[in-house]
């Protein structure tokens, strides 16, 4: 990975996504902010919330999850910014909760949201999958992703979005090889 550029959360607008499991990546884009003091503001041209901290430019696309794609493809061709310059936080089903997994690129995992990146810009697109659980019955996976975390959840959920700012901030200062050794590591 080159040195990071834009940071992109993955999630869907509107308040009652705010607390489900598909929302993880806005909330470590709104932890990083809530830390930096940074505010969001929205803008038509990219369909997104974007500020900036530093030289990282953060974005929330406001597509839904399915679309993430479009927003985030626009806002790399406008600063010209290379794929391999984007960190993608992600929810991932495939990870026990609170597991971190920093990727330098691969396959979208059955992610949608990340399938749609990588249908724009290719697998060489890092990503930070932040662990949401297994759906207790497969069959159910849409109502797990957009369901909230249960009050025992949320902890735990707490914590690995404290977790995933920090792996952020690790990239940003030593890059993306150092932060793997460190966050791919069960705490």
């Amino acid at each position: 990975m080159a040195h990071l550029r834009l940071l992109a959360g993955l999630g869907n607008p509107g308040p009652e996504y705010n607390t489900t499991r598909h929302n993880v990546g806005f909330m470590v884009l709104d932890r990083l902010a809530q830390q930096e003091g940074l505010a969001f503001a929205a803008t038509s041209k990219w369909d997104c919330l974007w500020t900036r901290w530093n030289e990282v430019i953060l974005v929330k696309p406001m597509t839904y999850m399915n679309r993430s794609g479009d927003s985030v493809a626009g806002v790399l061709r406008y600063f010209r910014i290379e794929p391999t310059e984007l960190l993608v936080v992600v929810d991932d089903v495939a990870l026990p909760l609170g597991r971190l997994r920093l990727r330098s690129s691969g396959s979208d995992g059955g992610h949608n949201g990340l399938g749609s990146i990588i249908a724009h810009l290719g697998e060489e697109v890092p990503r930070l999958r932040v662990g949401v659980g297994a759906a207790a019955d497969s069959a159910d996976l849409v109502n797990h992703v957009l369901g909230p975390f249960s009050k025992a959840e949320l902890a735990v959920v707490s914590r690995s979005v404290e977790r995933a700012t920090e792996a952020v901030r690790k990239i940003v200062e030593a890059g993306l090889e150092t932060a793997m050794n460190i966050f791919n590591r069960a705490e």
